[in-house]
């Protein structure tokens, strides 16, 4: 039997080299990467497959493929929540990612992406802040404690020089723990009772809760003129953080519409009410913040270029730091015509 070429062993990034990687780079450094990449890859929007995730719904959560393609490279990620897993010792949030080569169809590339996923979504909520928040913001309320909350502090003290982050969960041992694992980290740490207390004095809110369900955590008097809110948490249809009165006096942007409108917080609204993408105000399309007063909300789901522009990172970083595994994963006949042969001889 022939020894297997080489396109058929594919890199794989295991957890336990996602880790490595992430730290021999450096997570702040990370963060950083990842937005110049995502913002690379939104502005050749006009390059890329796009269509709604393909989502299969439960009543305990939802399975979802996250695909896309820039005509060379091909994307998808797999990706479940499962609000309901936290009580089984279990996480909300798994994901795994793989690139291939449009030319062939083989895989360059499978990933964990549970990491690389919360890597990603801070670095894309701290991107659409870096445009759309008032430029003097120093400090963030951070409702929803979980597990993002952290990636979600450090990305915004590394992109858009957040100086204290001002947590709440319902949770008091939530916050306990994100007060713990940022301790050192440069950031003012300051846990409150309430989301009105967390919000006091906040320049941009971020709320990232977990529950399946039409919630308000933000209520309309709560929000003053002039803040930019990033809402992480509503990202499937009857999932919601905000109240309706907030979307209707803010400028909304979004990164799909035909995706944010089935899934993000504008499900609450009209079919044909006015957003903007993201895109369009990182290419100079469209205007973001354009006055002190102005209430600018990043309706954040989560788009498949945004994974497609994280995995080409990660792929970028295996050659130098060899933190990869080489899987057998392609059938390699003799003669490409034979694959009946090659199964019979390796008996």
């Amino acid at each position: 039997m022939k020894t297997p070429s080489k396109q058929a062993y594919v890199p794989f990034v295991s957890v336990a080299n996602m880790m490595k990687i992430v730290l021999h780079v450096g997570i702040e450094r990370v963060m950083a990467d990842l937005v110049t990449e995502i913002e690379s890859d939104f502005r050749r929007w006009g390059e890329f497959d796009k269509t709604p995730r393909v989502a299969s719904h439960s009543d305990v959560g939802v399975i979802e493929l996250m695909p896309t393609s820039d005509g060379e490279t091909y994307g998808f990620k797999y990706v479940n929540g499962h609000p309901s897993n936290m009580k089984k010792g279990l996480q909300t949030v798994t994901a795994f990612g793989l690139l291939a080569s449009v030319e062939t169809g083989y895989p360059i590339l499978l990933s964990e992406m549970t990491i690389l996923t919360a890597l990603r979504t801070a670095a894309t909520s701290a991107m659409a802040a870096k445009w759309l928040a008032p430029k003097d913001s120093r400090v963030m309320a951070l409702i929803g404690n979980g597990a993002q909350a952290e990636f979600q502090a450090l990305a915004f003290k590394a992109i858009c020089g957040i100086k204290e982050v001002r947590f709440y969960d319902i949770d008091p041992t939530a916050t306990a723990k994100c007060l713990a694992n940022l301790q050192g980290s440069g950031i003012k740490l300051t846990p409150c009772k309430s989301p009105q207390e967390a919000i006091e004095g906040a320049q941009i809110i971020t709320t990232v809760t977990a529950d399946k369900q039409l919630a308000t955590i933000l209520t309309d008097n709560m929000v003053g003129a002039g803040v930019h809110i990033n809402g992480v948490g509503g990202d499937c249809p009857g999932k919601t953080e905000l109240h309706r009165d907030i979307l209707l006096r803010s400028s909304i942007f979004v990164e799909y519409p035909r995706q944010t409108r089935i899934e993000g917080e504008i499900q609450q609204l009209d079919a044909d009410h006015p957003v903007t993408e993201l895109w369009q105000v990182i290419t100079g399309q469209a205007e973001g913040r354009t006055g002190p007063a102005q209430v600018t909300l990043f309706d954040s789901v989560g788009f498949a270029i945004e994974d497609f522009a994280a995995l080409r990172y990660i792929h970028s970083k295996l050659e130098a730091t060899g933190l990869c595994e080489q899987l057998d994963m392609v059938a390699d006949p003799d003669d490409p015509r034979d694959l009946f042969g090659m199964l019979l001889r390796a008996g």
